[in-house]
């Protein structure tokens, strides 16, 4: 398929499943009938941003893929509405838990799992109390409208991530995510840097790519009031920003590309023709020194 329009949700979450699932489901069909056939909810919709606080309890909100509820549902909405996307869940295996999402495909058939690589820890966002890293490496999916990659949240800022889905064939590149004000410094805007660094992974890489975030203040037991300032957004593949949210409101974004058109831009380019990955050893190491 040549044209596809993406679609991107932004919503506040309570802290009760079935209302949030109600909610993801009202909106991802707004995108719909706006003529989205990809469409991206924003990272773990079913509650509140949890990992605020470090709460052994709140490992009852993961399940296994098989049964998990949020795969069962948006694959059937998925069906019906005949779109593809990228469901954002909380994933138990045995004993190990993970920051996942299952891409649904258009005939509502998950396509696979992708578990979070990057896990932040830090004040506000103690994720590596709750999860392992990921362990499925970074995934590309062949939906029934393009190839699509997704990261997810602390994923966004590591231009190796865009790369990597982008080597793998990623015509798009989609990121829900939960990010707001830093419980520790409630003065500092991230918003900005979020967004420019995001945009140059779309020029980088010469793809689209849109990000979903959540909106609201949530106050969890033990924790600080956190602040998410929304501003969900679709760049196109030179990093121009073609639809933005608000900070505040609930809303829906939609934006048409034409990938083969994207994807002549991008051979024309030469960014993957120049390549020279013999003289990358320093990006597989942690201090830059090779051997």
């Amino acid at each position: 398929m040549t044209k596809v329009t993406i679609g991107v949700t932004q919503m506040a979450c309570s802290d009760n499943r079935a209302e949030n699932h109600d909610k993801a489901e009202e909106l991802v069909r707004k995108a719909a009938g706006q003529g989205a056939n990809v469409v991206l909810v924003q990272e773990l919709f079913e509650g509140h941003y949890f990992c605020q606080v470090e709460t052994p309890e709140n490992f009852a909100r993961a399940e296994e893929p098989e049964n998990h509820p949020a795969i069962k549902r948006f694959s059937s909405l998925a069906r019906e509405l005949g779109i593809a996307m990228p469901v954002s869940f909380f994933e138990r295996q045995n004993n190990a838990h993970y920051n996942s999402i299952a891409m649904i495909d258009a005939d509502g058939s998950n396509l696979g799992t992708y578990r979070k690589t990057h896990i932040p820890d830090g004040p506000g966002y103690e994720e590596k109390f709750y999860f392992n890293p990921g362990d499925t490496g970074f995934k590309v999916w062949d939906t029934a409208f393009g190839k699509v990659g997704v990261g997810i949240c602390w994923d966004q800022w590591f231009p190796e991530t865009a790369r990597c889905m982008v080597l793998q064939g990623a015509e798009m590149l989609l990121y829900p995510t939960a990010i707001g004000n830093e419980p520790n410094s409630p003065s500092h805007d991230s918003k900005d840097h979020w967004q420019t660094a995001m945009r140059g992974h779309a020029a980088a890489n010469m793809v689209p790519l849109a990000a979903a975030n959540r909106i609201g203040s949530e106050h969890p037991e033990g924790g600080k009031e956190m602040s998410f300032y929304g501003s969900s957004f679709i760049s196109d593949w030179t990093g121009q920003m073609v639809a933005e949210a608000g900070r505040m409101d609930e809303a829906v974004l939609t934006h048409t590309f034409d990938l083969d058109h994207v994807r002549q831009e991008r051979i024309g380019w030469g960014l993957f023709r120049d390549r020279r990955p013999e003289h990358y050893g320093p990006i597989g190491t942690l201090s830059g020194r090779v051997a």
